[in-house]
Formats: C-alpha cells, structure tokens, sequence
C-alpha cells in the first residue's frame, strides 16, 4: 500500500536500495547466493536491527528494490514474470490481489506463523500464493483545531461529506494513480453498491471536493492539518490513514499531547491488506521462503508500525503506546471481495473519471 502515511517521513529510515534493475545471484563464486531480493513499493522500511536478526537467524542479507508506488510495482512485477527483479514482491494490497493472482506470478509457500493470523485477512489461504503481512484502514482525516474554531462537529460518515455544512472541505487522490485514492472509491462501492456509488460521487463534487493526483500532494500541501500544510493548507478533510494520527504526535513538537491534532471519520474507511509472495522464477527460492516466514515473525510484526506505520496482521503482536493511545479502531470498515474488485476495478475508475471531471 502507498500505502503508508509515513512515506516522507520515514523514508530515511529504509533499508539499502538497489537500481531499479536486476535482481538477486543465484551464486557467489559457485555457492547458493546469501542475499535475499525484496521488491517493493516505495513505502517499505524496517529497522536495521529488526534485519540484522533476520540475517543472523537465516544467514541471508536482505536487499530492497523500490519500484515506486504500488500499482507500479505490481504491473512491473507482471511484465518481467518468470525472470523476476527479484525474489519476494512486497506491497500488493487486495485492491490489486486478483490481477496479479491473475497473472501466476507467484510460487505458494505457506509461510510459518500462518496460524498466528486471522482467516478473515488470509484471502488466498487455500493455495498460499501470497502471505497476509500488515493492515491499514484508509479513511478520511480531520484538522481538531479547524472544526474546534468553526464550532462545527467534524463529519463521521460517508453521508457527512456530501453534507453542505462541509462544502470545500474534502481533499481526496485521483483513484487512478493513488492507492489510498482507489481505497477510498471502493469505500464508497461498498457503502453505497454498484448502483447507488456514482450519484455519490455526483453530490461530493457539487459540494466542493477537490481531486489531487497523490497522497503526498493532498496531506501535505492541502490538508490544513498536516505540520507541513498548517500554514499553507486550504482544506480540513482529507483522504489518509486511521493511522495518520500518530504519525503526527511521532514527528510533532509536542511527544506526548492530550490528544493527537488531528482525528479520524471513522465511518468512512476501507480496509487494505498487505500481501508478500514467492516470485515464480526467483533465483534465490529458499532465501525467498524464508523472508516470509520473517515477514511473519513477531519481530518483524512488532517492529513495522513505527517503521511503516500499518497494524500486524498476527494476533499475538503487540503495538506501541502511541498506536494504541493516539490511533483509531476501525471496527467496521467498508468492504468489497477481491474478485468484485477484479471484475469492476477498471471500469469504476473509468467511470469516476469521467465523473471528476
């Protein structure tokens, strides 16, 4: 998933990157290759310590290849299928599951630490293609001190925004070209069904919402709340993450405020799940195997939401005070099955294309 609200700030903290060419050597000087390729989004990141446990534990060094956001990193992986860049894909959410399913890209591997992991999320569990890694909840932020100067109560529900108390508020991504911006059209397919999504559409575009090309653009140019776009920013609601509030305590000034600055519409959200597979063709399989195995470990869990602020997907994996204090719950998230999404993903974006306008 672009997924994470992280992506600017935490970019430092990501591990040694390749060229965008090649991939793993099945050799080193006639001997099994000891370094495991990751390919990703650009949004992954993971503590040196946390790799150097998996390179301790399996022998092999992990390499990260970023391929820019997900959707290009899924349709780069479908145009090299069978001599892969590398030797695990990172970062296909179930908003692009089906297509690369589709495509056989890759080998099953039934990762340990499956057991650890709700059913709900394990959505290719009867082959094992890809493994369930991490969750995030895309839904819609608010600015506290905007509404709290407005007196006006911050909107809760995808009915709110069309609300005319909240005309020219909303910043939302092109479902095109973002990930969080597909998530959130979907959330609106799954609330309001095949029939009834584009006349919502028609009634936020009469009152006022505003379409930007990607998250970045929209949190941080935009969205009032943001420490970036306080001072700059025109708009108080914007598409982002259930866990974008504590993203903001992390980087802000004030380490340990009331509440954080900005909240979350937690009736607007769409679930995203995050899959890691084997590569068919990779050079390095058994490396491959045991990255996701890692993946799955709670070393791995533990160390990824302050890294690349998501949630674990194991049950046992404990969060950060910051997470469990500043973040929100989603209990109820919109939803549509994969293979809806498979069969309309293109043709919905088409459509709210043409309707944004």
């Amino acid at each position: 998933m672009k997924r994470t609200t992280a992506t600017a700030l935490v970019s430092a903290l990501a591990v040694s990157s390749l060229a965008a060419c090649g991939g793993s050597d099945d050799t080193d000087g006639g001997k099994p290759s000891k370094t495991v390729t990751l390919v990703s989004h650009d949004s992954f990141a993971a503590s040196k310590d946390v790799l150097k446990e998996f390179t301790r534990e399996s022998g092999y060094e992990v390499k990260v290849l970023r391929g820019g956001d997900a959707g290009t990193t899924v349709n780069q992986a479908i145009l090299s299928k069978g001599n892969p860049q590398g030797d695990v894909l990172f970062g296909i959410d179930n908003t692009m599951l089906s297509k690369a399913l589709d495509a056989d890209l890759f080998t099953p591997h039934e990762a340990e630490g499956l057991s650890q992991v709700p059913e709900g999320v394990q959505l290719d569990a009867d082959r094992n293609r890809v493994t369930p890694v991490d969750t995030g909840d895309v839904c819609v932020n608010y600015d506290r001190a905007y509404f709290a100067e407005k007196k006006l109560d911050p909107p809760q529900t995808l009915d709110d925004l069309a609300d005319p108390r909240y005309k020219d508020l909303l910043v939302v991504q092109n479902a095109a070209t973002s990930s969080p911006g597909l998530a959130f059209l979907l959330a609106t397919v799954g609330a309001y069904g095949e029939d009834g999504w584009a006349d919502y559409w028609k009634k936020l575009k009469a009152n006022g919402v505003e379409m930007v090309d990607g998250w970045e653009q929209a949190y941080n140019d935009h969205f009032t709340g943001s420490a970036s776009g306080r001072k700059k920013g025109d708009r108080p609601l914007v598409v982002s993450y259930a866990s974008s509030p504590p993203v903001e305590v992390v980087y802000g000034d004030d380490q340990e405020p009331e509440q954080a600055p900005t909240g979350v519409s937690t009736g607007t959200c769409f679930r995203q799940v995050e899959f890691a597979g084997l590569l068919d063709g990779a050079k390095n399989p058994e490396g491959g195997k045991a990255l996701l195995d890692f993946l799955l470990s709670r070393a791995f869990q533990e160390d990824m939401p302050l890294n690349m602020f998501v949630n674990p997907v194991r049950d046992d994996a404990e969060l950060p005070e910051v997470f469990t204090r500043y973040g929100e719950r989603i209990e109820d998230p919109h939803s549509v099955s994969p293979a809806k999404i498979a069969d309309n993903r293109e043709q919905w974006v088409k459509q709210w294309s043409s309707l944004l306008k």
